[in-house]
């Protein structure tokens, strides 16, 4: 492999790394790369599993050292995601990618107006929601959640946040270490079955791993340090960007 092309995957997954650490859809950076570069689409969406796999542990373990990950409260509202996902993706086989693209960037445009019209919700959060337990409405959200992850999975950051802070009552910054957690449950059994079927570069996927670290590790230290009103325009610029690039207009 070629210096530039190694450079040029680590650059990207550091992009990618901050992006999906602070709001999501790293991977419409990602994924179009590793297909660039030769991979077929099955291949580079397992290849990309090994990025995203490492970005979520380095994020998660960042946000565990600086007090700001609670593991109690991503494993109960992780569980009820990965049974929807599971739940989703046996409906997928129908789906054609322009019905998909249409679907997702709806559903953004939506949530990027909730977002930019309730600005309070996002950063200051809502305490009263927060229980040591998660409620049965809100394990019901997060099995939506994860449905719609198995279904059609892009932008499924963008969700998960949304539920974690409308539904959940967490602040963003609390809410993206528990999102990067929940990816975390859900990208491990997602990447076994990737290894099982020969579908994953192993040389790209780790390249890419190093770029996806760096870029979580550094997205965590400006979350913390920032706080929750900067973290907001990162996510109202990535679901802009995003809903964008999902209509075609770049």
């Amino acid at each position: 492999m070629e210096w530039y092309i190694i450079l040029l995957v680590i650059v990207i997954g550091f992009v990618a790394g901050f992006i999906n650490t602070l709001a999501g859809s790293g991977s419409l950076l990602t994924l179009p790369l590793l297909m660039f570069l030769g991979l077929p689409a099955n291949v580079a969406n397992g290849t990309n599993r090994i990025g995203i796999l490492f970005q979520s542990i380095v994020a998660s373990s960042s946000f565990k050292h600086n007090k700001v990950l609670d593991y109690k409260a991503g494993l109960w509202l992780g569980v009820p995601s990965i049974i929807g996902a599971i739940a989703g993706s046996i409906w997928a086989v129908n789906l054609t990618d322009e019905i998909m693209r249409i679907f997702i960037g709806v559903l953004l445009v939506v949530m990027f107006f909730i977002i930019l019209y309730k600005p309070e919700a996002w950063i200051k959060g809502q305490a009263g929601k927060v229980k040591e337990k998660p409620s049965i409405f809100q394990l019901i959200i997060f099995f939506i959640i994860g449905l719609y992850g198995g279904f059609i999975q892009a932008g499924v950051g963008f969700f998960l946040l949304g539920g974690l802070v409308l539904g959940a009552g967490y602040d963003l910054i609390k809410a993206n270490a528990i999102k990067v957690f929940i990816t975390l449950l859900f990208t491990i059994p997602a990447l076994l079955v990737f290894i099982i079927n020969n579908q994953i570069d192993y040389i790209l996927g780790f390249v890419l791993a190093i770029g996806s670290m760096l870029g979580a590790f550094v997205a965590t230290k400006f979350a913390i340090k920032k706080g929750a009103i900067y973290v907001r325009y990162v996510l109202l610029f990535a679901i802009g960007l995003s809903s964008l690039k999902l209509f075609g207009l770049f």
